[in-house]
């Protein structure tokens, strides 16, 4: 097989000069008491001007997405820069003009309550729309113990003072920048400088077009560069909270410092070298939970996959990508289905590498595993598929404390072979064992879901992860936008793992403890998320059109570019 050829990557952006972040941050200071008096009906005309401005740049912002990471124009993975980029940012700006035409209290489709006494509340589908389009689908965003399922609360009780917070952007996914910003914008009502990450700094300038209106009002900044301007501002005197989208380290260093020495002293006594209000998005070592049941040879090879698009989307460089495989080890179909799994992955094309460092987050696995097998094609700027089988469950065990954030994925299998023994067992392990609280993804079929109800039920109730998705990748968590993402509350900042705070969230509930996505076991056409997936480029397009202004049409040609899939 010949080696990949990837297209030049855009042209890099020169650091934003430090006194120009300084005039950035004075300005921003001077406006974010106004923007806390910003009308509901003025914020919805800023929400407008940012869809249709999005709705511009969106080509290029695709475009120069794919140059970023090896893809050639017109091919199949141009739809997944379609979908993580201008989709995604469109549907989270019509969901929250949509939450501020109801006064920041949207209704929702239903609230519920679990036999705990926790409120569940029920954010999709909310129209029959939704239900065409994901037929089968359900999400649910469940309260935090004793809280009510309030909404808005910022509309409802005014939004303080104001603040100007710092959001230093993700590199990997170009919609969680602007939507980090949004967030912060409308839901927690703060001005902001958004950094861009070097990454995909290129995304920036579409911004800056698309966002105008906010950046000419003063309500926002763009800027640029590396580690000198992100230490420059995290500390600067006009910023007042910090954001980030990325790793435990850059969060771990930004509060307690880079000294080894001194970091565990501060840490023990409880003296951050930054003390401001800090919320965090930092990835995990996401769980696939294969709950043992009567498979057919289809449903196997489905699911494998299924499994198989959860590692590949992105180049795997998401931080819900999966991980690591959970298995029972008497399960009978156990080996049929990891050759499956196995067979697709050395079908599945190779992706480019293009996030710095995953070459040596690769070499570090592949030392730890003797019986690490290379599945994919090795070529220069490729990390190639690989999977681990047999990883031991102990405590502290590598694969399971380090997220591989490259094409790398583990399996575990437990010592239990009944359905409901593996749900109560392959729970307590990854909620203890497994690091980080992001989001898992469960795969269980309809008749073992409904003969173990009970113990399925209570599983769910007793991950403690921040998205957990059943019979879909947690990547459709992420997208929906209706649902919350972030970790799960409880993370402390001397052991932040998968951060504190959501984003998202556009029904606006103000106590937020996880979301809930169940899909059909086997969904059909075949996913966005797929590998495989023969028309991905037409499908972005379109749904990213019909994200901006959804009608029946927009229905029609998604529809009939699905069947393509």
């Amino acid at each position: 097989m010949n080696s990949p050829r990837f297209p030049e990557p855009p042209p890099s952006i020169p650091p934003t000069p430090l006194a120009e972040c300084d005039a950035a941050a004075s300005r921003l200071s001077a406006r974010k008491a106004d923007w806390v008096k910003v009308s509901l009906s003025e914020r919805i005309a800023y929400l407008e001007k940012c869809l249709s401005g999005v709705q511009a740049v969106a080509s290029a912002w695709v475009a120069d997405g794919c140059k970023m990471k090896g893809i050639e124009p017109g091919d199949v993975y141009e739809g997944e820069e379609w979908l993580a980029g201008p989709m995604t940012t469109l549907r989270n700006i019509r969901l929250l003009i949509d939450a501020l035409k109801e006064n920041g209290q949207p209704k929702l489709p239903g609230v519920s309550t679990h036999s705990s006494g926790q409120k569940i509340a029920r954010v999709f589908p909310t129209n029959l729309q939704d239900k065409l389009m994901f037929t089968g689908f359900v999400a649910d965003v469940w309260i935090e113990p004793g809280k009510p399922a309030s909404q808005g609360r910022i509309y409802r009780e005014g939004g303080g003072e104001g603040a100007v917070n710092l959001t230093l952007g993700a590199g990997n996914v170009t919609s969680i920048p602007p939507m980090d910003v949004l967030y912060k914008l409308f839901v927690e009502n703060e001005v902001v400088i958004l950094k861009m990450n070097p990454v995909n700094e290129h995304v920036g300038p579409k911004l800056e077009q698309a966002f105008k209106a906010l950046i000419d009002d003063g309500y926002l900044a763009i800027v640029y560069g590396g580690v000198e301007v992100g230490a420059h501002l995290t500390t600067h005197t006009n910023v007042d909270t910090l954001h980030v989208t990325g790793s435990d380290r850059t969060y771990d260093a930004i509060v307690w410092g880079t000294d080894a020495e001194d970091v565990a002293r501060r840490k023990a006594a409880s003296e951050p070298v930054n003390a401001r209000p800090f919320s965090a998005e930092l990835g995990c070592v996401t769980p696939v939970i294969v709950v043992p049941g009567q498979w057919s040879d289809a449903d196997l090879d489905y699911q494998a996959r299924h499994i198989a698009g959860m590692v590949a989307q992105n180049g795997s460089f998401n931080c819900n990508a999966a991980k690591c495989v959970v298995m029972a080890k008497g399960w009978p179909l156990r080996e049929a289905f990891l050759e499956k799994l196995r067979k697709v992955l050395k079908e599945t094309r190779p992706r480019k590498a293009y996030y710095p460092g995953a070459q040596s987050r690769y070499e570090g696995f592949v030392a730890q595993y003797e019986q690490a097998e290379v599945l994919g094609q090795q070529a220069e700027g490729v990390v190639p598929w690989t999977f681990i089988p047999s990883v031991s469950a102990k405590k502290g065990e590598y694969a399971l404390k380090n997220e591989a954030f490259c094409g790398v994925l583990a399996e575990v299998s437990l010592d239990v072979a009944a359905p409901a023994e593996f749900l109560k067992a392959a729970v307590d392990f990854c909620n203890d064992e497994m690091w980080g609280t992001l989001s898992c993804m469960v795969l269980i079929d309809a008749k073992t879901q409904k003969a173990n109800k009970a113990v399925f039920e209570q599983a769910i109730a007793d991950l403690r992860y921040g998205g957990i998705a059943v019979n879909c990748w947690a990547g459709v968590i992420y997208g929906l936008v209706v649902t919350s993402w972030g970790a799960f509350p409880g993370h402390t900042a001397q052991d932040i793992q998968s951060g504190t705070g959501v984003v998202h969230n556009s029904f606006l509930l103000d106590h937020p403890q996880k979301s809930v996505v169940q899909a059909p076991f086997r969904i059909n056409p075949t996913p966005v998320w797929f590998a495989d997936h023969r028309n991905l480029a037409v499908m972005g397009e379109r749904l990213t059109s019909y994200e901006a202004r959804p009608s029946w049409g927009g229905v029609v040609k998604i529809a009939l570019a699905a069947l393509k899939g």
